[in-house]
């Protein structure tokens, strides 16, 4: 039988073979089994079931939110050790810690699923089409811009609704928002421009988020300032409020808490030595002129010596591989003492 070879254009779907019902069925009972193992709240399984690109936006926020999580913190005590009982330990008490993971927990959500609209990898949304820019007549609205207005409704939609009596989830709800914002206020205008020999006659322009590295930056920096609160209630409504912190921070003119400042309620622990909450500092590496004397908590530190060979002077030979020399040098490595 005669073969016809077909061009491809670069639009066409990602998978331009026709799925059989068979595929289309397994395909749907895999992103059921992501989403049961993800151990979701009833509501949020329903909402990871109904479209399949959603399982694995969640996977990828999980994980790029825990990432960027121990980057901030690898100088630290607490470098965002995550294994499962430090994880749950840590998350039924509210330490400034847990205030950050969930502010870069709800950020890495709304950040992954603003780009996985504008991937094409949802059923539910695609690119952000709606410009609110000024002076729309001069631009042509182009690109494929995240999709932030979806992803924040979702994100809204999955994380729950403000509660009204109970402190300590009204504080993690205020912390969700605070990595909203964060994405939020991130957001950039890329423009292109097209014309004759380069001409502006027409722009097009999309939105994008910020680098996820920026976005767990500007987090880090709101856990450093991060206020202690504590709770009161409102005499007119009956519910509770978020009350002033219970000793004014250093660099903190407001006294009440903003939109966009972290809050917790529980002193944190040293982080010193092992606990329910961390395996401690014992035998971690440090950097002798950087952080040795804060991690090691007074205990000292041990530099041992050691030989290592790399590869060095690099040179790019065509074609097609990379030549390079072996060098041997000396290093110390610094570890906490017990």
């Amino acid at each position: 039988p005669s073969v016809c070879l077909r061009r491809l254009t670069g639009n066409e779907p990602l998978t331009i073979l026709p799925l059989t019902s068979e595929m289309e069925e397994a395909a749907v009972k895999a992103h059921y089994k992501v989403c049961d193992r993800l151990k979701l709240e009833k509501k949020q399984r329903r909402m990871c079931r109904r479209d399949p690109g959603v399982a694995e936006t969640l996977m990828e926020a999980i994980s790029m939110s825990a990432l960027e999580c121990q980057y901030q913190f690898r100088f630290e005590r607490w470098n965002c050790t995550l294994e499962g009982r430090y994880r749950a330990s840590l998350l039924k008490r509210g330490f400034k810690e847990t205030a950050f993971l969930y502010a870069i927990s709800s950020a890495g959500l709304t950040h992954a699923m603003a780009k996985a609209c504008s991937a094409g990898r949802m059923e539910r949304c695609t690119c952000d089409e709606a410009p609110d820019l000024e002076n729309r007549e001069a631009w042509q609205w182009g690109g494929c811009g995240d999709n932030l207005k979806y992803s924040n409704k979702f994100v809204k939609e999955f994380l729950g609704r403000k509660p009204n009596k109970d402190l300590r989830a009204r504080v993690d709800f205020h912390n969700n928002l605070v990595g909203m914002k964060v994405i939020k206020a991130g957001v950039e205008t890329t423009c292109k421009c097209h014309g004759v020999s380069g001409s502006c006659t027409v722009r097009t322009c999309w939105r994008q988020l910020s680098p996820f590295h920026e976005i767990g930056k500007q987090l880090k920096q709101k856990y450093e300032t991060s206020l202690k609160v504590g709770s009161t209630t409102n005499e007119a409504t009956g519910e509770g409020d978020i009350s002033p912190p219970k000793k004014s921070i250093p660099g903190h003119s407001d006294q009440i808490p903003r939109t966009t400042d972290l809050v917790y309620i529980d002193d944190s622990p040293s982080f010193c030595m092992m606990s329910r909450y961390s395996p401690g500092t014992s035998g971690r590496k440090c950097y002798k002129d950087k952080n040795c004397d804060s991690i090691c908590c007074g205990r000292g530190h041990n530099t041992q010596s050691r030989v290592v060979t790399r590869p060095c002077q690099c040179q790019v030979r065509w074609c097609c591989y990379v030549e390079c020399k072996q060098c041997t040098q000396r290093e110390e490595v610094y570890t906490c003492k017990d």
